[in-house]
């Protein structure tokens, strides 16, 4: 899941709690091209505020549109964007020649929807992976456990119902203030990553203002070690400086992370795995979970060269390919 799912839902349910019916949207299939995957949300009021998106702009102006109009207004509906064909019930002709089917829910300032959606802000925060039924007839949902694997939507055409993943979004912690960590933590938030810096230099500190970007002023590994780094996390040290990036390690790897890497040449880390082992007291297994040196290998020389391969490799990894597959 994306950090901006997370938002989509932290305002879905302040608006609820507010007392305002919401339309949740969900991507369910896309055929072609398409800017978001299945799974992804957009959380919509009647006046037209919104927050999340399921296409590049086009979509989301018709659905509010027809919104303000008076649709929509039952529990449940089908909608299908894009270029049609034999196909019934399409609307508005993609640019990129894609077709987006759009789960819409309508969802009732009530006691249920406040709680079903407190369980599925607190599964994108880490807490758990849930399964999210939606009968396709009734509008009814309930959620169970369940262990993310598989795919994000499961149509069920024979019982009428949806099963939709829903789990830890996506967080990028960075070790350290460096040039290559601040175009990193950009390209992070680009590919929809909650993004957060620690660093034990004030200086440092003091001297960086990203938006979207949590700062803080604190050694990485004490942050690590609190729990703060859940399945969907990478984690990455980019400062050469081993107080930070060593002691981040050293925590890193006692942690579910998906990604753990650190900076540095290979002479470099081969030294920095005999430091882990001798004064971290970190195993073989432990250390053959860090990505050192760090990133694809594509020659990179500049701070966002550097920063690009970092983040491909990221990627990499959370898409669940191998090296040898590029």
């Amino acid at each position: 899941m994306k950090h901006l799912d997370l938002q989509v839902m932290e305002q879905a349910l302040a608006w609820s709690q507010s007392g305002d019916t919401i339309w949740l949207c969900t991507v369910l299939a896309t055929f072609g091209s398409s800017p978001r995957e299945p799974g992804s949300w957009l959380v919509i009021r009647k006046d037209g505020q919104h927050v999340g998106s399921l296409s590049g702009g086009c979509v989301e102006e018709d659905f509010i549109e027809r919104l303000k109009q008076g649709e929509f207004e039952r529990p449940i509906t089908m909608l299908r964007y894009g270029e049609s064909g034999s196909l019934p019930g399409a609307h508005v002709v993609l640019p990129c020649g894609g077709i987006l089917d759009v789960l819409i829910e309508q969802l009732l300032p009530n006691d249920h929807t406040h709680k079903h959606l407190k369980e599925l802000q607190a599964a994108l925060q880490g807490q758990c992976n849930r399964l999210r039924h939606v009968d396709l007839t009734t509008g009814e949902t309930h959620l169970t456990d369940d262990d993310g694997a598989g795919p994000r939507v499961v149509i069920q055409h024979e019982r009428s119902s949806v099963q939709l993943r829903v789990g830890p979004a996506l967080r990028l912690v960075i070790a350290g203030i460096s040039s290559v960590s601040m175009v990193c933590a950009e390209f992070a938030h680009a590919l929809g990553y909650e993004v957060v810096v620690c660093d034990p230099r004030a200086d440092e500190v003091r001297n960086v203002e990203m938006a979207n970007v949590k700062v803080r002023l604190e050694l990485p590994s004490r942050y690590i070690a609190a729990e703060n780094c859940h399945s969907a996390t990478a984690i990455v040290a980019l400062t050469h400086d081993p107080r930070i990036d060593d002691l981040a390690m050293m925590e890193a790897v006692r942690t579910r992370a998906f990604y753990i890497g650190v900076m540095g040449s290979v002479r470099a880390s081969t030294l920095r795995a005999e430091r882990l082992r001798r004064s971290g007291g970190l195993n073989d297994k432990q250390i053959a979970r860090i990505h050192m040196p760090i990133g694809l290998d594509l020659g990179s020389k500049t701070p966002a060269e550097i920063a690009l391969a970092v983040m491909a490799d990221i990627v990499r990894v959370q898409r669940g390919r191998q090296r040898h597959a590029l």
